[in-house]
């Protein structure tokens, strides 16, 4: 078989059906003709019949050896007339074979044997002394239309064919790069959720050490600063708890999206009243018309602050912090800056550890540059949040001192 995809069963036709039908065909039609004896001639033998049914049996073999093929019924075409049977036509004994030579892209053998018959043809009646006004009106005429149509019906053909495979790998590719697709976009979901849980599991614990440290130490003596450190631990493992059943929600049923305002600029209220329970004093300045943001960046957003206070809690030394929100334009800007004395919140020593005297260098003895600081996870995770939204964050000492991460976001996402 040919190695052409076109030449494959078209439609879930089988070849060998259609060439069956091709090739009784053309034995039927020859064979008629010959029997009609137009010119009566009275040499309808039995070899002239024997020719018909070897026209036929040519084509059956003619998808796969066109060119051959093509070949023996010229030849074959020029043998009968050469015994003198019944004329039956120059170019109707090779119909079938030029189509499907030119079916299964033998075009140019197709064309080349054409014009070999119906160059013979005309040469022949020119030389019998037929006249030239008959030849050119009729005889010529006639072989040229059967030629060229068998020749188009076979082009026509293949053409649909190869239309039809094409539109199929086009389909199979379309699929496949929606499949790819969709792996890219759970991908993204899995790295999102591993942000997030990240973010989230990694606050409440700087809440709960923190409190679970008051605790311990007020207990004896003063017990209503231990019973309120308790309550807070309970509230935070309480809103974590309600938070990770939330993403296994969101889990199970992906196209179930959080409630707006879980995760949103709406919660930011929430992190500075934990983060003021903790001993941290804070600022909130939130400047952001309501719903002029979409959902993932409002979320990016409170996680964006939430690991920034997360740093300050654990980090810093600082008292105070300040977070204000704002659209500009087309761009969120976020600004969470604290007034402690390190640049580097992820080598700081911890609130509550024993703080050393320092002007902000590094336990190692190195430093960190005002826009690169050292940093953990935390920072890291921001930035990679931020890119994926098309925003940036930025995290380095401020210019009166203390902490400083900047973040830019797009307001609303790309179509």
């Amino acid at each position: 078989m040919p190695s052409d995809p076109a030449a494959g069963r078209p439609d879930g036709v089988d070849q060998r059906l259609t060439d069956g039908l091709l090739a009784t065909t053309q034995t039927l039609v020859v064979a008629l003709v010959i029997a009609a004896d137009l010119e009566g001639t009275g040499r309808a033998t039995a070899g002239a019949y024997l020719f018909a049914v070897g026209f036929g049996a040519l084509v059956l073999a003619g998808r796969r050896a066109p060119r051959p093929v093509l070949v023996l019924t010229v030849s074959g075409v020029f043998a009968y007339y050469s015994l003198d049977y019944p004329p039956i036509g120059i170019a109707l004994p090779a119909v079938a074979a030029l189509y499907r030579a030119a079916d299964v892209a033998a075009l140019r053998w197709a064309v080349g044997s054409g014009v070999v018959l119906v160059g013979v043809a005309a040469w022949a009646r020119v030389y019998d002394g037929l006249p030239t006004t008959y030849l050119l009106s009729y005889e010529l005429l006639t072989n040229v239309a059967l030629v060229a149509a068998a020749i188009a019906l076979g082009v026509s053909v293949r053409a649909r064919r190869e239309t039809r495979f094409s539109q199929e790998r086009l389909r199979a590719l379309t699929a496949a790069e929606q499949a790819r697709e969709g792996e890219r976009r759970l991908q993204a979901e899995r790295v999102r959720i591993a942000q997030d849980l990240h973010d989230s599991v990694g606050h409440a614990m700087s809440v709960i050490a923190l409190h679970g440290n008051v605790a311990a130490e007020a207990i004896g003596r003063d017990d209503e600063t231990a019973r309120r450190a308790v309550a807070q631990i309970a509230a935070a493992t309480s809103a974590q708890l309600r938070e990770l059943r939330a993403t296994v929600k969101l889990l199970r049923s992906p196209a179930a999206g959080a409630e707006r305002g879980t995760v949103g600029l709406s919660g930011l209220g929430r992190l500075t009243d934990n983060a003021r329970e903790a001993g941290l004093a804070v600022d909130l300045d939130v400047d952001v018309p309501e719903r002029c943001l979409d959902e993932a960046i409002e979320a990016a957003a409170y996680r964006i602050v939430q690991e920034s206070l997360t740093n300050v809690l654990r980090h810093s030394r600082a008292t105070h912090a300040a977070v204000t929100a704002g659209v500009r334009g087309d761009r969120l800007e976020l600004v969470i800056a604290d007034d402690g004395p390190s640049p580097c919140p992820e080598d700081a020593p911890r609130r509550g550890d024993d703080p050393r005297p320092g002007n902000g260098h590094r336990p190692d003895g190195g430093s960190c540059s005002d826009d690169e600081p050292a940093g953990g996870v935390g920072l890291a995770g921001m930035r990679e949040r931020a890119a994926v939204l098309g925003g940036q964050v930025r995290a380095g000492r401020g210019d009166r001192g203390g902490f400083v991460v900047r973040a830019v976001l797009p307001t609303r996402l790309p179509p």
